[in-house]
């Protein structure tokens, strides 16, 4: 982004850091075959996001963290079509036959994760998310997923009028096109949540309190 776009940010006292709380969980956002596929819904960095995030995932497993992952599902009767299929036909063929809605092989949930069907770009759209997360105590979301610019940038507001801490993992996150990409982490950054690179998420994640089961 421009310096003069930093400096007008910055003289309106935009982009402070609100860091982390105390109890974290790991949203993992439509990392699925069709959209790791440049013929269908992928491209860009996606593939890339992906191959970082195993990491991310593989440590918030390891701490116990409440971890939830989402995935576009749509009847095959078409009876749930809604306005976002005006603007993006295909996305009706993610039915939950369509191989394409089902997520990639390396970040497949495991038993006691949460999963969301979502319709729409915002993971607590018409969901049980923000009430999932709110009886665990969480008050940090880390998140990861595609496209930046879409359901992750739709997902981060929501989790912030939640009140929750948002905080987006920059290489855990992908878009098909590369400026959309930029300017959405520009702008969440500036505006709704803290943006950080994988190796300083990991760096952090000492200072929480341990995950106790059963703890809220």
């Amino acid at each position: 982004m421009s310096s003069a776009a930093e400096d007008i940010f910055a003289r309106q006292h935009f982009g402070q850091r609100m860091g982390p709380g105390r109890r974290p969980a790991l949203l993992v956002i439509d990392f699925t075959i069709g959209f790791n596929d440049p013929a269908a819904f992928g491209g860009g960095n996606i593939s890339a996001a992906i191959a970082r995030t195993t990491t991310l995932l593989a440590e918030a497993r390891r701490r116990g963290w409440p971890v939830a992952h989402t995935r576009i599902v749509y009847a095959g009767d078409g009876s749930d079509d809604n306005v976002h299929c005006l603007k993006v036909p295909r996305l009706k063929t993610l039915t939950e036959d369509n191989p394409q809605s089902h997520f990639v092989p390396e970040l497949q949930p495991a038993s006691g994760e949460t999963v969301i069907r979502k319709r729409l770009p915002s993971a607590f759209f018409g969901t049980d998310l923000a009430g999932i997360l709110i009886a665990k105590g969480v008050d940090t979301l880390y998140i990861a997923g595609c496209t930046t610019s879409g359901c992750v940038r739709a997902s981060t507001l929501d989790a912030m009028c939640h009140g929750l801490r948002p905080m987006v993992v920059s290489d855990c996150v992908g878009d098909r096109s590369a400026s959309a990409h930029d300017a959405s982490l520009f702008d969440l950054d500036k505006k709704y949540a803290d943006v950080i690179t994988l190796d300083a998420a990991l760096a952090g994640f000492d200072a929480f309190i341990p995950w106790r089961p059963g703890a809220a």
